[in-house]
């Protein structure tokens, strides 16, 4: 169609439209008019079967109305325009089945390459077999070895919480987190074990989503003595936990201390702000494109691992008077001077 409307082969339309600069200018523009004309739109999924090459990343997230996992996507999105990819992004709803369902549904597409932020450890298993494209994780750490993989030090940045709440003289502290099941999580609620020295922590498992788990939660809040000082280990569980001690009427950090693991933009414009442990996305993002980007050029070798650093935000809900809050600091590079000694995962 769009060959007879310009008056060329069809040959001639396909060099055009793939940019090759071996057609003359005339032809050239005979057929961008023609293609203008007809509304014309090249079919890019027919021309990748016909190439057997792709521009198109795949990219899975537990849940895209989570604020970090949309920078990530965000972040991811920037980059691959940048390099000439497209994304294909899914949601897997923070459910193993699903996010088992999106890959099979990726891998139709035959992409380039994945990264995927896993529901949880068993990734390994869920991927699709003949899956041949590289694969980057990033935030969550799988338990089969295997994968390259971008994460942050979630044990000795949640230490750093345990250490800041312990230094400041609270003697118990509630952890809540979503699961253990889920590494990072797991990860700092034993990083927060090695790192309170005297201060006794006890966990508090909510699940994703779970009406039982937020129960339990606000029956542990109602319930005598409460503990000096909170510290959630995700940032749903930090707005369930934020909610609910508004409902109940506790004030922060009169009543309780409160800290999170995951710093967004809400927790620096309530009052008093909340101290929080921030997680480098836009770096985590980063890596995770440069890395899946050399696998998709070639370069070959064994899987990679890198951790980031995470800064501390000490803000006035783990501070006790107003003389301190004045004080408020941020710590980054710094963040160690916190402990009496380093805490190293093992």
């Amino acid at each position: 169609m769009v060959a007879d409307r310009a008056g060329v082969s069809v040959a001639t339309v396909s060099n055009v439209l793939n940019g090759k600069p071996t057609v003359s200018p005339d032809f050239a523009r005979r057929v961008n008019d023609a293609v203008r004309e007809l509304g014309y739109v090249v079919d890019l999924g027919a021309s990748r079967l016909r190439s057997r090459k792709t521009q198109l990343v795949g990219v899975v997230v537990p849940d895209l109305t989570n604020p970090m996992f949309a920078s990530f996507v965000s972040t991811l999105e920037h980059l691959a325009r940048l390099d000439d990819y497209d994304l294909v992004v899914v949601s897997a709803r923070n459910d193993t089945e699903e996010e088992a369902d999106r890959l099979r549904k990726i891998r139709a597409w035959r992409p380039a390459g994945l990264i995927v932020i896993p529901c949880d450890g068993a990734f390994a298993e869920r991927l699709p077999t003949g899956f041949f494209a590289p694969v980057v994780l990033a935030d969550r750490i799988p338990d089969a070895a295997g994968f390259d993989l971008i994460a942050v030090d979630n044990g000795p940045a949640a230490g750093a919480i345990a250490a800041h709440l312990d230094g400041r003289g609270y003697r118990d502290c509630l952890i809540v987190g979503s699961s253990l099941s889920i590494s990072n999580v797991r990860e700092r609620w034993e990083g927060v074990q090695a790192a309170a020295r005297r201060m006794h922590v006890e966990m508090l498992e909510i699940g994703i989503d779970d009406a039982n788990g937020a129960q339990r939660l606000e029956e542990r809040l109602r319930c005598r003595p409460l503990p000096g000082a909170l510290f959630s280990l995700d940032h749903g569980t930090t707005l369930l936990t934020y909610r609910a001690m508004a409902e109940i009427g506790l004030s922060v950090p009169g009543d309780l201390a409160f800290a999170s693991f995951d710093d967004m933009e809400w927790m620096q414009l309530v009052a008093p702000g909340i101290t929080a442990v921030r997680q480098p996305i836009e770096e985590m993002a980063e890596q995770a494109w440069a890395l899946l980007l050399r696998r998709m050029t070639g370069s070959a070798g064994k899987p990679v691992t890198r951790r980031l650093r995470c800064a501390i935000e000490i803000r006035g809900s783990t501070l006790r008077s107003p003389l301190e809050e004045a004080g408020n600091t941020k710590l980054g590079g710094e963040k160690w001077k916190l402990q009496d000694e380093p805490y190293s995962p093992e």
